[in-house]
């Protein structure tokens, strides 16, 4: 508890005296990318004092341009390990809510951070439509297909937004398995268990041969992918359909 408590701490400080001299230095200069890049140390640092190890494998496997990178989601450990291990900015889907937090808020609109709100369509499909827009514009996304944190760990079915993005984008989909965070902070809990989450990057998936109809498609491969990178405590207890 102590080590989470540090964590939050160094995180708020982080957020209310740091952060606001990044927004001005990245409205005068016109970039977010400084910003953002001091965030993910940050981050970096925070998940340290929790006591929590991050192990990267398969970052040969990342395409050297745009792309979405679909991972598994157990825990709220999840994006603190995985986003900051992705070797280049990326954007995010995030709940609405997350950015009614000061000065955050406006940090992550600055660096497009994409807010979600999961009970309305219409604004869902608009956030959708702005992701788009950025893949075009050169950003890759990171993203969690699942839609929602896993109660066991184990993989749940994908949802098709994440493919129907790649595919109209025509970015490569890279698939990221996620494994242990589960164990470090569980659903429903506040404090952070030391130990080691990795990240594994497997092989990217090429779109340019799957249409909007055939966005099922594309999905089963991407899930089948990440299913891959998982232990058996993770893999899924349905069947995964297979298209490769």
């Amino acid at each position: 508890m102590i080590r989470t408590i540090l964590a939050v701490v160094y995180l708020a400080l982080g957020i209310f005296l740091v952060m606001p001299w990044l927004i001005l230095w990245s409205l005068t200069t016109g970039s977010a990318d400084f910003m953002y890049g001091v965030a993910m140390k940050v981050v970096r640092a925070a998940v340290r004092i929790a006591g929590v190890r991050v192990r990267v494998e398969g970052t040969a496997n990342i395409p050297p341009g745009v792309c979405v990178f679909a991972a598994n989601h157990v825990s709220n450990m999840d994006p603190l390990a995985f986003v900051p291990a992705i070797p280049r900015r990326v954007a995010i889907l995030v709940k609405k809510e997350v950015f009614r937090i000061p000065i955050l808020g406006t940090a992550m609109r600055m660096a497009k951070l994409i807010p979600v709100d999961r009970d309305n369509r219409e604004a869902a499909a608009g956030s959708v439509e702005t992701a788009v827009k950025y893949l075009k514009a050169g950003l890759s996304f990171a993203v969690y297909p699942e839609g929602t944190r896993s109660p066991d760990g184990r993989l749940l079915p994908f949802k098709k937004g994440t493919f129907v993005m790649a595919i109209r984008a025509g970015v490569p989909v890279v698939p990221v398995s996620i494994v242990g965070a589960q164990d470090l902070l569980r659903k429903g809990e506040s404090s952070v268990r030391p130990g080691e989450v990795t990240i594994r990057f497997g092989p990217a998936v090429d779109v340019s041969r799957f249409t909007v109809e055939q966005r099922a498609d594309l999905m089963a491969r991407v899930e089948e992918l990440v299913a891959a990178g998982l232990p058996e405590d993770q893999k899924p207890l349905r069947p995964v359909r297979s298209n490769s």
